[in-house]
């Protein structure tokens, strides 16, 4: 039997699926093969960020996957002795979702995999693995175990750190495996019963205690070298590491265990012709930092509206090229982070647990508000790609003012309303795509006939924000297609925002980049280069 699509998705796991949700939504014929015959249920992920939740709302699937959340999750990172070193408690709403959360991995992939159900274009094959993958000038040919073939214009390996993909195309992974394993142990009807989690450095054996959603309660602890799998297996080895954390650990119900390893690794290069690497098949990092799955979620965003502009010829072939050269930074610098923490929290010498533990004790007031709100995370940043960095104006109607530029950032997810002045998260009220936002002017009114010809090829959208008093009059004198939404005001809202900075309107990109940022009259200009560097056909 032999299959035809435009996108062939390889690994049905969380980035996979999110991968074939993005381009379903967009009407892209999609396949995703799995060579295993069901989703994977064993222990993986368990902290989700509010970037990945805007990605589920993206998908329309937040509501879906909020159930089996644990929102605002604390994180204390504690000593031996069990004293406090850091606490990590962010409450910022930037993104209009909590940065950190607890989560059942297994049943949010299940909601995705439902997901694709909504799209006739997407499918999803059980059973099915991909042994070789050729390219031709026209696409590639994946050839499945049973023979079958399967030919796609393009191909995304998302299959895991262990990728086969990566190994046949000889893209290098370079980085570091940890000499240690680690054990985790899920257990249902959690006999802690507190919220947060806890991450002991404790330099006798490193461990981390975390509560997830629905009662479960995750263990992890190190593996020394002299220890196996057939130790994992030995319940009295396992109650062994529990007992001082439970008062009886031959009583807990435990769910599962299982043996992993900590690898922090890099591949070279994210894109091989007509073949793209997303995921761990892209990038591995260590368990502490809690970045490993939103990193994939981050991949599967940025190139899943990437691969539908071209497979729908909105743009040419080049947009690709912009998935590896904003990934690729972003996702090194989360590793590193994450390896940095991983050495911190598992190190086994007493000496430098003891180091540890001094420079924890001699942080300022500030350095330790600046832990608490997760300031040591890598926000994404571009610096290059389908991004356009404008100069700052020098209108003597703008104060000299020393702001950041934010083009290659995120944009901002306030609450807003929409025309009639229903209170919802922006993202739901401009609606989703390319966007151009303006604050309180028309934007139709600064675009040039070719300029708005092109933005309605991508189906973007034109967005005028007021101040929410002046909703009435603003939906009544808006142009055709432009959509009003209005602002709360607060420090969190949209006036605040375009006050902190020089510019007056603002291109959005469909995975909520800030592809550039100008002076209204500059609009139709700047726009024009961000159509440039999109490669819109």
């Amino acid at each position: 039997m032999n299959k035809a699509c435009d996108v062939l998705v390889i690994g049905a796991g969380p980035v996979g699926l999110t991968l074939a949700n993005l381009l379903g939504q967009q009407g892209v014929d999609v396949l995703v093969a799995e060579r295993e015959h069901e989703l994977i249920d064993y222990p993986r992920a368990v902290g989700i960020d509010d970037e990945a939740l805007r990605a589920m709302q993206t998908v329309g699937l937040v509501d879906e996957v909020l159930p089996h959340t644990v929102p605002d999750q604390k994180i204390y990172m504690i000593n031996g002795d069990r004293a406090i070193l850091s606490e990590v408690n962010p409450t910022t709403r930037e993104f209009g979702w909590p940065r950190r959360n607890g989560f059942v991995q297994p049943l949010v992939d299940r909601v995705l995999l439902a997901g694709l159900d909504r799209f006739p274009e997407a499918a999803v094959r059980f059973g099915a693995e991909v042994v070789d993958l050729s390219e031709d000038a026209d696409g590639v040919v994946a050839t499945l175990t049973n023979g079958d073939t399967v030919r796609a214009r393009y191909a995304v390996a998302a299959e895991g750190g262990a990728s086969p993909t990566r190994k046949r195309l000889g893209i290098s992974f370079e980085g570091e495996t940890r000499p240690t394993d680690g054990i985790v142990i899920d257990v249902a009807n959690d006999p802690i019963g507190t919220p947060h989690a806890v991450f002991g450095g404790d330099p006798a054996r490193s461990y981390a205690s975390i509560a997830l959603p629905h009662g479960i309660r995750r263990w992890e602890f190190t593996l020394f070298e002299d220890e196996t799998e057939a130790d994992v297996d030995d319940d009295e080895f396992v109650f062994g590491l529990l007992a001082p954390h439970v008062p009886d650990p031959s009583g807990l119900d435990i769910i599962r265990r299982r043996v992993y390893r900590h690898h922090a690794r890099v591949a070279g290069r994210f894109r091989h012709g007509r073949i793209f690497l997303a995921g761990d098949a892209a990038h591995v990092m260590p368990v502490v930092g809690g970045q490993g799955w939103n990193s994939g979620i981050r991949d599967a965003f940025n190139l899943g509206w990437k691969l539908a502009a071209v497979v729908k010829g909105l743009s040419t072939d080049g947009l690709l090229d912009t998935y590896e050269t904003e990934r690729l930074g972003h996702v090194t610098q989360m590793v590193a982070v994450s390896l940095r923490m991983a050495k911190e929290m598992t190190d086994h010498d007493p000496q430098k647990a003891a180091e540890r533990d001094r420079i924890a004790a001699s942080r300022t007031p500030e350095e330790r508000e600046a832990q608490k709100r997760q300031a040591f995370k890598p926000q994404p940043k571009f610096d290059r790609g389908v991004v356009v960095h404008t100069p700052l104006p020098t209108s003597k109607s703008l104060p000299d003012r020393d702001v950041p530029r934010l083009a290659g950032t995120i944009f901002p997810q306030p609450t807003a309303t929409d025309a009639d002045g229903v209170e919802m998260l922006l993202d739901d009220a401009t609606g989703q795509g390319w966007r151009i936002l303006t604050w309180n002017n028309d934007p139709a009114a600064f675009l040039s006939a070719p300029r708005r010809a092109a933005l309605d090829r991508l189906g973007a959208r034109l967005v005028q924000v007021v101040p929410k008093a002046q909703l009435p009059w603003a939906r009544k004198h808006a142009a055709a297609g432009v959509t009003v939404v209005g602002d709360l005001g607060g420090e969190s809202g949209l006036q605040a925002w375009f006050d902190a900075r020089p510019v007056g309107a603002v291109v959005v990109r469909p995975d909520h980049v800030i592809a550039a940022e100008c002076l209204a009259q500059e609009l139709d200009d700047v726009l024009a280069r961000v159509l440039e560097a999109a490669c819109v056909a």
